[in-house]
């Protein structure tokens, strides 16, 4: 059975995702080997926790950390690296969770990069203040910030947040100088290979995104200081008691995908990776770089974990459109097709979750939307 017929078998339409590894899209294409031993993993029962922790010092081995903890996405790992922060080890904070009364409860974080899923840091029952405003932050604001209930300080990963906020490395400068650990968000922060590794080492708990690696959608992973992640894992779906993560449960095929996902970005040559990518676009860039209403197409290169992606710039008077319509229209096709706009007159696509034959008809798609 095909991909389309299991998918109309259940009333819904197939997607081809030229653009990224968008949750509401599907999340992730997991790579024939990462498949395919997901498809062993089936085939046995384990021990739950030996295989999370088997899985997590093969992790923290390849980020050079000390240790490491599978979770379900990264969104999870947040959440339970915020627990360990407020709780450690004590049985009976850990139990009394959300309720964090007398808990240093309170995480310093700059309002600038405030973002939808900061409230994970919240739903343990943490607090976040927000230090400086939409413009910016100082290390004199975020430093004020720091009282007697401050847990860590929070810190949200990019590579361009420009020079008005905190840096990463600024922020650690000042928890390391309160003895105040430090929680990153770095969910998709793993390419270049070495990036990945600062991201994960300057903080005492990083947190990723498998999704981005090749690995299940529903995965992740929480790493650092050792105390920190057991404490974590003190929290997590296998724990006894009333561990706070227990909604927050993987099945075995998805940690063994998760580390076998991992492995294989690792041993990725990336620079081959990059030019399939590139080959890719190409077939798409060769379709309608010469139609009236482009005005100029481009590949640039980034350090994003897709690494290149396509830009198609648009005459959007000419076209009677614009680029956000132009994906609107993509997307209600047959097969809908998932692109991304960027302003009003350019759109974005990457290649890496393209199957063989699909950036064919991408570009036969994007034609006809871009001639009528």
């Amino acid at each position: 059975m095909s991909t389309t017929d299991i998918y109309s078998r259940l009333g819904a339409r197939p997607v081809i995702n030229a653009s990224g590894n968008t949750t509401v899209w599907g999340g992730s294409t997991p790579s024939p080997a990462v498949r395919q031993a997901m498809e062993e993993a089936s085939s046995y029962w384990v021990e739950m926790e030996e295989l999370l922790e088997r899985s997590g010092e093969l992790i923290a081995d390849l980020l050079g950390v000390e240790a490491a903890y599978p979770t379900a996405g990264c969104y999870s790992a947040l959440v339970l690296s915020t627990t360990a922060l407020m709780t450690g080890k004590d049985p009976d904070k850990m139990a009394r969770l959300p309720d964090t009364t007398g808990m240093k409860n309170e995480l310093v974080f700059q309002a600038a990069q405030a973002y939808a899923y900061d409230r994970s840091y919240t739903t343990p029952g943490g607090k976040l203040i927000k230090v400086g405003d939409e413009s910016g932050c100082t290390i004199e604001q975020m430093e004020a910030a720091i009282g007697p209930n401050t847990a860590a300080i929070a810190y949200f990963v990019k590579k361009d947040w420009g020079d008005t906020l905190v840096t990463y490395d600024e922020a650690v400068d000042l928890a390391n100088k309160h003895g105040l650990p430090i929680l990153a968000d770095c969910a998709a922060q793993i390419y270049p290979l070495d990036y990945f590794r600062q991201n994960a080492q300057k903080a005492d708990l990083a947190c990723f995104g498998g999704k981005y690696m090749g690995a299940p959608h529903s995965t992740g992973f929480l790493c650092g200081k050792k105390e920190l992640v057991e404490a974590a894992v003190g929290h997590g779906f296998i724990a006894s008691g009333k561990p706070f993560g227990r909604a927050m449960k993987m099945d075995r095929q998805e940690i063994v995908g998760l580390a076998t996902a991992l492995s294989e970005w690792y041993s990725t040559d990336h620079e081959e990776r990059i030019l399939i990518a590139g080959g890719k676009l190409g077939i798409i860039e060769d379709v309608v770089r010469n139609l009236s209403v482009v005005t100029d197409t481009s590949m640039p290169h980034d350090d994003s974990f897709a690494a290149i992606s396509l830009h198609v710039n648009l005459n959007t008077d000419g076209l009677g459109k614009g680029a956000e319509q132009v994906v609107e229209e993509l997307s209600n096709m047959t097969p809908r097709i998932r692109a991304e706009a960027q302003g009003t007159d350019t759109l974005v696509f990457v290649a890496h979750n393209l199957q063989d034959g699909e950036s064919e008809i991408v570009a036969d798609s994007l034609r006809a939307v871009l001639t009528g």
